[in-house]
């Protein structure tokens, strides 16, 4: 059997269950352990999968952790993406926000830059930005959109909110999504939430997806950009180290490593 049939195998095994051991896809396939193994390791290189002890977990059937625990998780990688993607924005300019731990730690740097106007639908994000802002002359804005409220992620979505993002034209849109691969482009595991990324992107000049390593070469449930919608990719320097990194250097028009 060729290497992309049993790709192809264990992929549609695991749509349907999610999780497979290893005996199981050496039963299925008719192959060896060590076959298995090779194979799982090139899938999980590529963002299909994650690898556990016995098997394998689809990686679109992970949830992305509550907000809280995010924010705590990789916060050097996290600051230092920041601190890249302020170099790419302008005083001045008016950019959207998504909801995300490293949205929310970029909104800190935000403040080193004058005349911005942030449009987020992350209540986190808003009263950040607007305490920053508090007895400061920066010029800076918040505008926060309104819509249903996420208390998970401390955000807004809905219909409501897709409407209000129509109304702008942003010159950035810096989001963090909760996969970025190559052949997927930029996911996250609700449809609520990719519908805000999408929107926003669409209503842009220039799209750019903040992603720690982590999530390099990850995959979930939808797709809220394609890679060829995508203007810059900034990521943490750990990233060097992976597999999938080649690969979006290829489909992506631009990666910056922080």
């Amino acid at each position: 059997m060729l290497q992309e049939e049993r790709f192809l195998r264990i992929r549609n095994l695991l749509a349907v269950f999610s999780r497979l051991s290893v005996e199981r896809i050496v039963q299925d396939l008719a192959v060896s352990r060590e076959t298995v193994r090779r194979d799982l390791l090139e899938l999980e290189a590529l963002g299909e999968l994650r690898r556990v002890h016995g098997g394998a977990i689809a990686t679109s059937a992970e949830p992305e952790p509550p907000l809280a625990a995010r924010l705590v998780a990789r916060q050097r990688e996290k600051r230092a993406i920041a601190k890249a993607a302020i170099g790419l924005l302008q005083p001045g300019q008016t950019i959207f926000l998504d909801a995300g731990s490293t949205t929310s730690i970029l909104a800190e740097e935000i403040g080193t830059l004058s005349g911005m106007t942030v449009i987020t639908n992350s209540l986190s994000i808003a009263l950040k930005l607007a305490g920053a802002s508090e007895g400061r002359l920066t010029g800076n804005q918040t505008i926060l959109l309104g819509g249903r409220i996420d208390a998970k992620t401390q955000a807004t979505h809905g219909d409501t909110t897709l409407e209000k993002i129509h109304r702008y034209r942003a010159d950035v849109a810096l989001l963090s999504p909760v996969g970025l691969h190559a052949r997927l482009g930029a996911m996250s595991f609700v449809h609520h939430e990719a519908d805000v990324a999408r929107a926003m992107a669409e209503h842009a000049q220039q799209v750019v997806i903040l992603a720690d390593h982590a999530k390099i070469g990850q995959a979930s449930r939808v797709t809220c950009i394609r890679t060829a919608d995508i203007d810059v990719v900034v990521t943490d320097a750990k990233a060097r180290e992976l597999p999938a990194l080649s690969l979006l250097r290829k489909a992506c028009h631009r990666v910056v490593i922080a």
